[in-house]
């Protein structure tokens, strides 16, 4: 029950479209569905007195329930997103519950705010509606309705209160995210803020689920301290990745030509090598951009080719013979910064994995996938 970046389709089968966006059952949605009716089974016994496979059958309804509740927190998720401008992909029902992936990050925190916000309140509002239906008797007492409801308004109203803990993976995360960005300025500081929250909430559930009854002797059931040890772990390793994202969307936005780019200067195409390194050295440039006659940044020289002439040929090589050809196409521009200057790379580096950066029609630097890969994984 969170929103994230997509890094390709998820898998599962499509079973419609809303909003634009196809709707996902994961292959692990079947899972929670017969785990969850098979573990809701004892409770409805209880409740309702049924035996047999009605007992089963109520807690797949149950279930069910559960799962088109989520699907509504995340339906909401993407209509707020897309009245904000923010197109949804897909909605996801997982083993977790789902989520909710966009095209790209929410664009202010107030988005960020608005969308994470609505899940929850679909949630509680479910809750309420559930509970006034019976308080005013529109459901019989003791009937397997009244359970279904019953039971219902409890789960809306634990989803959408738990989801609004300020940690990330969950919807409160991303209102303490929005509130730190809102303050500092800074998105990075508002996810690092929210996924260090979600790690401590998920070292508390733990310590509440698995430590603190043994520590105290408190009577706690197996499956009780399973399921708290399990959502604590989905708490941890979402907001592990929450940061580890956070890094990696830091590095991107500081992208530039200035931090990836070795400094080049050019020459022309009938130049020697020797006059080639002169120039380079004058300059301090680790790079050399051979121009066709046309002016097109044409080659790059080879260092380690250049370095195997002989002091004394360097004179009469030419300087072609230690390049390599950058294909027509191979360059950016040294202005972009970020993911415009990404997606330009992304595109360039097709053609080679070495290109010529332009500021003003002029050679500035000479930019190699290799680097680039090395500055966003720092």
């Amino acid at each position: 029950m969170n929103t994230r970046v997509p890094t390709r389709r998820s898998s599962g089968w499509v079973i419609g479209r809303v909003a634009g966006a196809p709707v996902v059952l994961a292959p692990s949605w079947l899972l929670a569905v017969v785990v969850m009716t098979v573990l809701s089974a004892s409770s409805v016994r209880v409740i309702t007195g049924l035996e047999g496979a009605s007992t089963y059958v109520v807690a797949l309804a149950f279930v069910l329930l559960l799962f088109a509740s989520v699907f509504l927190h995340e339906l909401a998720h993407g209509l707020v997103a897309r009245a904000r401008g923010q197109q949804p992909q897909e909605f996801v029902l997982t083993l977790w519950g789902g989520h909710t992936a966009f095209g790209g990050a929410a664009p202010t925190p107030a988005t960020t705010a608005l969308v994470a916000v609505a899940g929850p309140t679909v949630n509680l509002a479910l809750a309420g509606l559930f509970w006034g239906a019976l308080a005013a008797g529109l459901v019989p007492d003791g009937t397997v309705a009244a359970a279904l409801v019953g039971s219902g308004a409890v789960a809306n109203g634990f989803v959408g209160l738990f989801n609004l803990l300020p940690g990330l993976p969950l919807d409160g995360g991303r209102l303490l995210e929005a509130a730190v960005w809102r303050v500092t300025g800074s998105r990075y500081a508002g996810t690092v803020a929210a996924g260090w929250a979600g790690r401590g909430f998920a070292v508390l559930l733990f310590a509440g689920a698995v430590v603190a009854p043994r520590v105290l002797d408190v009577s706690f059931g197996l499956a009780d301290a399973v399921w708290g040890a399990l959502i604590a772990g989905f708490l941890w390793i979402g907001a592990s990745g929450a940061l580890t994202s956070a890094r990696a969307q830091r590095n991107v936005d500081g992208v530039s030509v200035a931090s990836v780019g070795r400094p080049a200067v050019v020459v022309g195409h009938e130049s020697s090598l020797a006059h080639a390194m002169a120039v380079a050295a004058a300059a301090h440039a680790p790079e050399v951009v051979v121009l066709s006659p046309d002016g097109r940044p044409a080659a790059y020289v080879d260092r380690e080719a250049a370095a195997s002439v002989p002091a004394h040929a360097a004179g009469t090589t030419p300087v072609g013979v230690v390049s390599v050809a950058l294909p027509v196409g191979a360059e950016v521009d040294g202005t972009l910064v970020g993911e415009p200057l990404l997606r330009e790379l992304s595109r360039t580096t097709r053609l080679s994995p070495v290109v010529a950066a332009l500021v003003d029609g002029r050679v500035v630097a000479v930019v190699r996938a290799t680097d680039v890969v090395a500055a966003i994984r720092a």
